[in-house]
């Protein structure tokens, strides 16, 4: 063929009009545009490939055409494209149409469009390098693959690009080309560098939005546990440290919040010198009980420490190499290249970024949005992939997908925006891993109307409302986050929502560490949740959810406020050093006088209803449901709920509450503290110790059963009651005051349990007080006073068949809590034998002993 021809149009060319030089040119001719303004009336028609460029400096050459294209190949390179006065009359409006293909691949270099739209139809495609776009916009169809490099969007009315329809399996000569281009491009755009990709360089990424981080410092034993707070400073700035520098990120707001605590100090602190000498005589074994591991692990530094470096390591936050090389489905979504991939632009001051719908398919690498509407909607079955872009200042949701939308979200910025940063609805279910969300005027993600995903890994910090919200039948996957400093909850799970919520690390946010309400019902399980301004974890009205094996940590707050018309699952927690209580329970929303007012308030953020009624998937909800154990009392089972501010149990309820097999340890001021409950709160096989107040205390009116428990060396009392129930089998031992108080009109049956008070009544009774005080064993302490006090008026007390006894030897005191073992224990049945003493002095009637020594059962202790 003949060697391609240089033609030149306009004044002093060869042709005066484009339409001219195009009806005379053969394939691959280039086709020069001289400076100046070119006009044609009506439609340009590409027949043959050629190349149209404009001559001089961009700006010089201006093309007024609507041009569609009938040729395998084209392309346009440094030409101002405007709309024609034709095309405005016709089609009535200023945005018309500049180009559009259906069969061929066109190329733009360094092009302005003005006011005007590219459409592209599948098996067409193009590539758009250096091109700049006023008010216009593409449309892409059906594209199995094109690419837009290194544009500006600005000032768009709709989207700026708009990608519809599943890729085309019919691909053109330009494909090939495309996919060889799109991977070599793309290894460069993962290169590492200090100041991240180039939109990173333009916007100013890896600088704090906050200003200087806050954080806090935790400290067990005599050792300053360097655990992980929410942000760290590696966290704002970037890429992952190693473990050592990773722990350092913690230093004291203030050192005496927090202080040491030294191996044994929740009992030395309780008692003078001259007690723990003399008391070393007479105090009972009483560690040997099936809870005494738990206890230990709360006692002694070096464990607890143990166990806060061994979340630091596993909380630790992934980068996005680590998290590909896990998860195969991440790594595919990165790698794939398909439909429209834009890389490195810069979308701006207009009303929408990229729209993809209709099974529509787009990948985003290394861009900028900022100032727009929205920066991405993902609708209708359709899948983005979203690598390293920055996304901000945009007056909706920054990323937005709905009706089934899918796809990767992964190591973007996204800050700034008036709403959510990524707002997840109607069942989209994107992996969304990595990011930085922060700073938005609303929450970080939302998660809406029976939507999905799995959100994990990311930087979540600086949000107005939560950092994530899930509300109206949303079920997320939420793990490995790092959710920090915002200025309400860390997580709120309200409407109906649900989601799995594992090894997150929730630290130093405004309200709660997770906030549940309104029937919301989330699997909380593994997660640091430390540090807050307010509570580690609020269950409000309604709330539900299974609270499992968290570490509740140093919060300006209780540890876990929940309301009595809530119904949680709270167990195999650590809950401790929050400045009030361990675990708080109230009947109203806002309790002035028990709780800050600050706690309790709604949630700004009204979410349209959108799905509240809709058809959870079946699959998912098999998994939810074999993942729960249904309940129907709230309960609060198997936790350590240690050196907390205040009691560790605060109770208020107007319902049903059960309270099993709790370590309640070294608190503030009392154990337990039942001050209203008109429904039983039963308290059952917990280990109740070394609280600065008294063990139990039972106000008027309130309705209790003690079974089980193991309430040793308080500050005060064993048990103080003024209410009605049943305390029975509970060892209650080396108490600084009474064993047992009943006091005003308190109507107990007190049975069976084994009572010792070191220097005051085993068992006292004053006022009004009733009911059985029978069978129970007491041992004598130092104290000369009478074991057993009855009132004075004992009509309507009967006290019957009390064991009481004192010891000679310590051998006889180890004996007695060996049959059954030292309370609380999880299994009946003696578990040990020894031979009856001979120095044991009984003082009572004939009555039969459990629990005392011997080799067979249980005996009959007669009086000596």
């Amino acid at each position: 063929r003949a060697p391609p021809r240089r033609l030149c149009v306009g004044a002093g060319g060869e042709f005066g009009s484009l339409r001219a030089a195009l009806a005379a040119a053969s394939p691959y001719d280039r086709l020069v545009l001289l400076p100046g303004v070119h006009e044609e009336q009506g439609e340009v028609l590409l027949k043959v490939p050629v190349e149209v460029v404009g001559h001089g400096k961009l700006g010089d050459v201006a093309l007024l055409a609507s041009i569609d294209q009938h040729c395998p190949t084209a392309r346009l390179c440094n030409v101002v494209f405007m709309p024609t006065a034709f095309s405005c009359f016709v089609r009535g409006s200023h945005l018309v149409l500049i180009l559009q293909t259906t069969s061929g691949y066109v190329q733009f270099d360094n092009c302005n469009f003005e006011s005007g739209q590219l459409q592209i139809h599948a098996p067409g495609t193009c590539q758009v390098k250096f091109c700049t776009f006023s008010q216009s916009s593409i449309h892409l169809r059906s594209m199995a693959l094109c690419v837009l490099e290194n544009c500006e969007f600005t000032g768009s009315e709709n989207a700026s690009v708009t990608v519809e329809g599943c890729p085309s399996s019919d691909r053109n000569w330009a494909c090939k080309h495309l996919a060889v281009l799109a991977k070599s491009c793309a290894a460069s755009v993962w290169e590492p560098s200090p100041a991240g990709c180039p939109a990173a360089e333009r916007d100013g990424w890896g600088e704090s939005p906050l200003g200087p981080v806050r954080t806090c410092e935790i400290v067990v034993g005599e050792e300053q546990s360097s655990f992980l707070s929410a942000v760290g400073a590696q966290a704002l700035l970037g890429s992952a440290r190693e473990d050592t520098e990773f722990g350092e990120s913690l230093r004291a707001e203030k050192e005496e919040e927090y202080p040491a605590l030294g191996s044994n100090s929740s009992d030395s602190d309780l008692r003078s010198d001259d007690e723990e000498d003399a008391q070393a005589v007479y105090k009972l074994p009483y560690k040997a009980h099936s809870l005494s591991r738990t206890l230990a692990d709360v006692t002694h530094s070096r464990l607890q420490s143990n166990r806060l470096h061994t979340l630091q390591r596993d909380l630790k936050l992934k980068s996005l190499q680590q998290e590909l090389q896990q998860d195969k489905e991440a790594q595919s979504l990165a790698n794939s290249l398909q439909g429209c991939i834009i890389r490195e632009c810069l979308f701006r001051d207009g009303k929408g970024g990229i729209f993809i719908y209709s099974r529509g398919q787009a990948k985003l690498e290394g861009s900028i949005f900022r100032d727009l509407t929205y920066a991405v909607r993902c609708i209708q079955n359709s899948k983005v992939i979203m690598l390293r872009n920055d996304i901000h200042h945009c007056k909706a949701s920054g990323i937005f997908l709905r009706l089934s939308a899918g796809g990767l979200i992964a190591d973007n910025n996204i800050h700034s925006n008036c709403e959510a940063g990524v707002d997840i609805r109607k069942g989209a279910n994107p992996l969304v891993l990595c990011n930085k969300i922060h700073s938005g005027l609303r929450s970080g993600i939302v998660v809406v109307g029976n939507g999905k995903g799995i959100i994990r890994s990311n930087q979540i910090y600086g949000n107005k409302e939560a950092g994530i919200y899930i509300l109206y039948n949303g079920n997320p996957a939420v793990s490995g986050n790092h959710i920090f400093q915002g200025l309400a909850a860390g997580i709120a799970v309200n409407e109906n929502g649900r989601g799995q919520i594992t090894g997150n690390v929730i630290c130093e946010n405004q309200w709660g560490g997770v906030d549940v309400r309104h029937g919301g019902d989330p699997v909380l399980r593994n997660n640091l949740i430390s540090c807050g301004y307010s509570d580690g974890v609020v269950v409000g009205e309604r709330g539900k959810g299974l609270i499992d094996g968290n570490t509740i940590y140093g919060n300006k707050g209780c540890g876990v406020w929940m309301m009595s018309s809530s119904l949680p699952h709270l167990i195999n927690n650590q809950i401790s050093h929050n400045s009030i209580y361990g675990v708080a329970v109230f009947c109203h929303k806002d309790d002035a006088g028990d709780y800050p007012p600050s706690q309790g308030a709604s949630e700004n953020f009204q979410e349209e209803r959108e799905g509240a009624g809709g058809e959870n998937d079946p699959d998912t909800e098999e998994e939810y449901l074999a993942a729960r154990c249904p309940i129907s009392v709230a309960l609060v089972e198997l936790n350590s709920i240690n050196h907390n501010g205040a009691a560790g149990l605060h109770i208020k309820s107007s319902e049903a509450l059960n309270i099993i097999a709790n370590v309640i340890h070294a608190n503030r001021d009392g154990g337990v503290a039942v001050l209203q409950s008109s429904q039983l709160t039963r308290v059952a096989n917990n280990s109740i110790s070394c609280n600065s107040r008294g063990g139990v205390l039972v106000e008027a009116e309130c309705q209790v059963e003690l079974r089980g428990n193991g309430i040793y060396d308080n500050s005060s009392h064993g048990i103080v009651s003024k209410g009605e129930g049943i305390i029975t089998e509970n060892d209650i031992i080396g108490n600084h005051r009474c064993g047992l108080q009943l006091l005003q009109a308190a109507d107990m049956k007190v049975t069976k349990n084994r009572i010792q008070s070191f220097r005051d009544y085993g068992i006292a009774l004053f006022d009004e007080a009733k009911g059985l005080v029978q069978e129970n064993l007491i041992f004598q302490g130092r104290s000369k006073k009478s074991i057993l006090r009855p009132m004075s008026n004992a009509e309507d007390c009967v006290i019957q068949n009390n064991v009481l006894l004192t010891f000679k030897k310590r051998f006889d005191m180890e004996c007695m809590l060996i049959n059954p073992p030292a309370r609380p224990h999880m299994e009946g049945g003696a578990t040990g034998s020894c031979t009856a003493a001979g120095g044991q002095r009984v003082s009572t009637i004939t009555t039969r002993v459990d629990g005392g020594c011997h080799n067979h059962g249980s005996i009959f202790c007669t009086l000596l």
